[in-house]
């Protein structure tokens, strides 16, 4: 039984990768550029890839291959239909980074409320060692308290989320983008009204047909002046250019993103060159990263690889 893991990198420095090793003889590859990808599979019964594309191509150029397993929940880099039709399965990891995208979720709100950064700065660089008072509060701080926190996608993440800002004392209301979810512990809104009534806004919602370019300059119109919105879902979600137009010309008081429409983020995208940089805040794709959701990322691959082999 051979194994191929198409880009380990992905997967940064994590200790258990070694589970797969049970299965026969696993080759590493830290990336693979496309134009290698047929060739590293050619022989491969089982291929194990987080963003690599198995496209017909690669799938006809496999003869061995058995099982594709995305090292992520998302598969739509995998053509599923056409793998299945020549009797590959295509499996995926679900729900292994809800914690670590919540945390992420709230590390950001959070930053822009309390405004992190630049009162860290302030303190650093000496300022507040030369202060004439106290406390400086020149930017003023937020509380989740009290506040309306609208979810775009009430699924696993979602409801994590939504667990915690209970906690932080917000009142929830929640759009569905697909339309099938119904939840009885939050108040279910349309798209229109969550962006109105919100203060805070955050997307944990898959990019399809249904939420592509999901957030343009006329749903950002909607919001309150001082509302801040939050994704950590895809980039295409929310439309880059009306975004950093919206921050800039104060028709939102905030955003961040862990995620963008290219990535890596070209060095020309729009929210990078927005003009009060307080305002914006960004991770790069990382808010599922937390070692704990990596480490059972891999655990539920070897769980896949294991029901397949010995079903």
């Amino acid at each position: 039984m051979k194994i191929v893991f198409l880009d380990t990198k992905t997967m940064g420095n994590v200790s258990n990768l070694y589970l797969l090793e049970q299965f026969g003889e696993v080759v590493y590859y830290p990336l693979t550029p496309a134009e290698l990808t047929a060739q590293r599979t050619a022989d491969a019964d089982i291929v194990i890839t987080c963003k690599v594309v198995i496209d017909q191509k690669v799938i006809d150029a496999s003869p061995s291959l058995k099982l594709i397993c995305a090292a992520a929940t998302g598969i739509n880099h995998i053509d599923s239909k056409y793998a299945i039709s020549k009797g590959i399965e295509v499996c995926n990891v679900s729900d292994y980074s809800t914690n670590s995208v919540a945390q992420t979720t709230f590390a950001h709100i959070l930053s822009l409320l309390n405004h992190v950064r630049y009162y860290d700065q302030f303190v650093k660089d000496g300022s507040y060692s030369k202060y004439d008072m106290f406390s400086h509060m020149d930017m003023e701080i937020g509380e989740i308290y009290g506040k309306t926190f609208g979810i775009i996608g009430l699924g696993a993440i979602g409801r994590k989320v939504a667990l915690i800002a209970k906690a932080f004392g917000a009142n929830v209301c929640y759009y569905s983008t697909s339309g099938n979810n119904n939840n009885p512990d939050y108040k279910k809104v349309s798209l229109d009204e969550l962006l109105i009534i919100s203060d805070i806004i955050t997307i944990h919602a898959p990019l399809n047909n249904n939420t592509i370019n999901l957030i343009d300059i006329d749903k950002l119109k909607l919001m309150k002046p001082s509302a801040i919105l939050i994704n950590v879902a895809r980039g295409g979600i929310v439309v880059e250019k009306d975004l950093a137009f919206a921050i800039d010309n104060k028709i939102i008081a905030g955003a961040a993103t862990d995620v963008f429409s290219v990535e890596p983020v070209k060095a020309d995208n729009p929210l990078l060159h927005v003009f009060n940089k307080d305002k914006i805040s960004f991770s790069p794709h990382c808010a599922w990263t937390s070692i704990e959701a990596r480490t059972k990322l891999i655990e539920g691959i070897a769980q896949n690889i294991r029901r397949f082999l010995y079903r």
